[in-house]
């Protein structure tokens, strides 16, 4: 067994707490294949104690300093949190909010030695990020192995592991409680589908896996609910292989930008206010320098609180992306996931009982402060500040 390092306690309280990260195939795999693992009819007979001792030494835990340059006090922050070992090269996944941004990153493995960390890549949006540390003199490093997230099914057994509250290599087990799970107040173009599980999640399981009873990651604990009983979510892992190779290859996800967001027209609205709305996205922000800002797409003025979700009204109405309808969650959906950088994108605009079209050509998504996680209006589990341990995003 490998020697477990000395827990530190980290104490304080959350909002909506974010966690993130990923795997990908390594190189070197500590596991044995999963045919080994199966009986007959699939089922993984694996006990949970030899899939903690075959998995645990892939979770490291990383910590990083920050320093800002424009305070005057408490210029220092710092973030803790879990990572997983990609391959024998030295890759390890784990969230942005850990490493982004900062100056010094130390990673220190399950046998206890403590090397330096360099980001490779990172994307603030879905809170994903790479480094990588030097692989060891004599043996390899192990690593974990990544399963599919597409057969996961509501009520089967899941396992997390990391380091919760500076209790290095902690293993807790739950259930998958739902899935396609997605967190409010999230533009529909950056929507990501979470796996809801009520296995224990605490600040520190930050980039932490969750594995299936085969220990396979299915996913990545991303954010938990901390006024709730038990109900954590986790990236799933398809999702996440999916933007490893731009974080390898360019360093950040690539994405078109139209600059809005909203929330759908629903028939209790239009009821309620009696005026000549339609069906179609609700424009509500127009963000800064944005296609949809030159083109003259108009955002919201007035507040409202309707069935407890705070809406800006008068602002436009989406009906059409390129001609096709979006008046519901799924036709928004696909028309936002089909544009890519450089397209012409052909906006149909409802104001003021008529209709109208623009023209966008879509750039590249920049960085936009709402990305950071210090600006977010939930709160990173890994972030340590004075005065408030766990650190917030707001």
């Amino acid at each position: 067994m490998a020697r477990q390092r000395p827990a530190t306690i980290v104490s304080g309280h959350l909002g909506l707490v974010l966690l993130l990260a990923s795997l990908v195939v390594g190189t070197a795999v500590l596991a044995a294949p999963r045919h080994a693992l199966a009986s007959g009819d699939g089922a993984c007979t694996e006990s949970i104690p030899a899939i903690y001792d075959r998995v645990s030494p892939a979770v490291v835990s990383i910590a990083s300093v920050a320093i800002n340059p424009y305070q005057t006090v408490d210029r220092v922050s710092r973030a803790v949190g879990s990572g997983v070992i990609l391959d024998a090269s030295g890759l390890v996944l784990t969230n942005s909010h850990v490493i982004f941004g900062r100056q010094a990153i130390t990673v220190t493995l399950d046998d206890g030695t403590t090397v330096p960390g360099r980001m490779i890549g990172a994307d603030p949006v879905f809170d994903v990020a790479i480094l990588r540390i030097p692989p060891p003199s004599t043996g390899t490093l192990p690593v974990a192995v990544p399963g599919s997230s597409a057969r996961l099914r509501v009520g089967e057994e899941v396992l997390a592991i990391g380091n919760p509250l500076g209790f290095d290599q902690t293993l807790t087990r739950g259930v998958v409680s739902a899935i396609n799970r997605l967190l409010p107040d999230t533009p529909f173009s950056l929507m990501e589908p979470m796996i809801q599980t009520d296995a224990a999640i605490n600040p520190g399981n930050s980039g932490g896996p969750l594995l299936n009873r085969c220990g396979e990651i299915v996913g990545i604990t991303t954010a938990l609910m901390p006024d709730a009983q038990n109900i954590g979510f986790a990236i799933p892992i398809d999702l996440v292989q999916a933007i490893l190779p731009a974080l390898l290859e360019k360093g950040h996800v690539v994405r078109p930008w139209v600059g809005i967001q909203g929330h759908l027209v629903i028939p209790l609205l239009k009821e309620l206010l009696r005026l000549p709305l339609t069906d179609g996205l609700l424009v509500e922000i127009v963000e800064s320098d944005s296609p949809a800002e030159k083109a003259g797409v108009r955002g919201g003025q007035l507040d409202l609180v309707l069935g407890g979700v705070a809406l800006l009204l008068g602002g436009d109405i989406i009906t059409h992306l390129n001609g096709k309808p979006v008046d519901t969650p799924e036709r928004l959906t696909e028309a936002m996931r089909s544009l890519h950088v450089g397209d012409t994108l052909r906006v149909t605009l409802f104001r003021q009982g008529q209709t109208q079209e623009v023209t966008l050509i879509l750039p590249e998504r920049p960085l936009l402060p709402q990305d950071v996680p210090t600006q977010r209006s939930v709160a990173p589990l890994g972030a340590i500040r004075r005065g408030d341990r766990t650190g917030d995003r707001q």
